[in-house]
């Protein structure tokens, strides 16, 4: 079988995406291990279909998989670029709404810069001690579309992302799933640098966009910012989260950043 894709990135979070509007590609889990391998295949830390939305609940919907070709309920990073590729494929001039496994996402765009409006985040844990193998770690954790822990560290160069990013993603503390880690550093007020092991990926990306805004909104709780939040990535861009405060939670979740077409080609799956 022969796919038709568009590469594409969103702050440096790579993905292959696909149309499938037709419901005439289905992808095994090897063969999506293979289209995101780097030295194989495309190279992405994940593929997504874009499919009709059976429900009518949104406009459209997608297929997200991880690049061991799990399933992924949602990607910020990605929601980003899927928007931008629908707008592109389509040709729609207005902002419109898609279904995810996580919930209706809306996309709107200032340019080449695209804003998603997230599911409300959920399961908001603070200052919890975890014992790991450096001793126990203060680890805060929220449900941005799927799992994340996150730890305020001094300096994100200097964070141990390769050695405690594994023992935390599949810490029992977090199990059965596990969970994706974000290691964050406090550049000022309002303002943070995020490092992210992610799940599914199995090791640091070069963005994550459920884990910036995780992170964001923790920031706005253990070190009181508000609205909005500038998150530096270890991409080299920088994203923005806007929300507002809803007792101990939060509604109108705005993740904004980059999502940039790469190429256009065809691989022999």
């Amino acid at each position: 079988m022969v796919l038709e894709f568009t590469k594409m990135n969103g702050a440096g979070n790579d993905f292959v995406l696909i149309d499938n509007r037709e419901q005439k590609i289905g992808l095994t889990r090897d063969q999506i291990v293979r289209v995101c391998d780097r030295h194989r295949g495309v190279g992405a830390d994940g593929v997504i279909l874009l499919v009709p939305c059976l429900s009518r609940k949104a406009d459209w919907a997608w297929q997200f998989f991880n690049s061991d070709g799990s399933t992924g309920e949602m990607c910020g990073n990605g929601a980003r670029c899927f928007a931008h590729f629908v707008r592109k494929l389509t040709g729609l001039d207005r902002n419109f709404t898609f279904e995810t496994e996580a919930g209706i996402i809306s996309a709107s765009f200032q340019g080449e810069r695209v804003t998603v409006t997230l599911t409300q985040p959920s399961n908001l844990r603070l200052n919890e001690r975890v014992q790991l193998s450096i001793g126990a770690q203060i680890i805060h954790s929220l449900n941005t579309g799927v799992p994340h822990a996150v730890l305020f560290v001094p300096d994100a160069d200097k964070a141990m992302v390769q050695q405690l990013g594994p023992e935390i993603r599949r810490h029992s503390y977090f199990g059965p799933k596990g969970t994706n880690v974000n290691f964050v550093q406090i550049l000022g007020p309002g303002e943070v640098r995020v490092r992210t092991f992610e799940r599914g990926v199995e090791g640091e990306t070069l963005a994550c966009g459920t884990g910036v805004t995780a992170s964001a909104l923790v920031a706005s709780r253990v070190h009181k910012f508000s609205s909005p939040v500038k998150v530096h990535v270890q991409g080299g861009d920088q994203l923005e989260v806007r929300f507002q405060e809803n007792g101990a939670g939060f509604l109108d979740v705005r993740l904004t950043g980059p999502a940039e077409f790469v190429f256009e080609g065809r691989i022999d799956v």
